[in-house]
């Protein structure tokens, strides 16, 4: 059963009340004023110094920082082309990647024990001084070379 409410613009069910909530809670805590540092092993092995507040994905923070990972599903857990690998230490720190996370690095190249889709990494304390290293190979969705911007 589905509950709906009556506004002036219309309906609203209650699951897209939710979702809205969902989003203005996600959006104060990114306001946090608390921050992690961490640096990004590109392809070529330079690095990128990052500074994002806690609650950012990390690939979010990559596209603002122009490093060149793809994210062709923008962080909706169905592609494998944010593919990164972490630290053991830090690994082991993180909660367990899903089922879904899983299934879709299995799609990616250059797999480690440590691998994660950084979509589905949240900014924390823990990040704070780690290196997170892109895969030498990736697959990517996007023709002709094109870099992803941020939104």
């Amino acid at each position: 059963m589905h509950t709906c409410y009556i506004t002036a613009s219309g309906f609203l069910s209650s699951s897209m009340i939710r979702s809205f909530a969902s989003v203005v809670l996600q959006r104060r805590w990114m306001s946090s004023t608390k921050t992690a540092s961490f640096v990004f092993i590109n392809r070529d092995n330079s690095r990128t110094n990052v500074t994002a507040p806690y609650g950012k994905s990390v690939l979010e923070v990559a596209h603002e920082n122009n490093v060149e990972i793809e994210g062709a599903c923008e962080g909706s857990l169905a592609c494998s082309t944010c593919h990164v690998i972490l630290e053991p230490w830090l690994f082991d720190k993180l909660e367990e990647p899903s089922e879904r996370e899983e299934d879709l690095l299995d799609l990616a190249p250059g797999l480690t024990d440590t691998s994660r889709l950084c979509c589905q990494l949240r900014v924390n304390e823990k990040l704070n001084g780690t290196e997170i290293r892109l895969p030498k190979a990736t697959i990517n969705f996007y023709v002709d070379g094109h870099i992803p911007k941020p939104h």
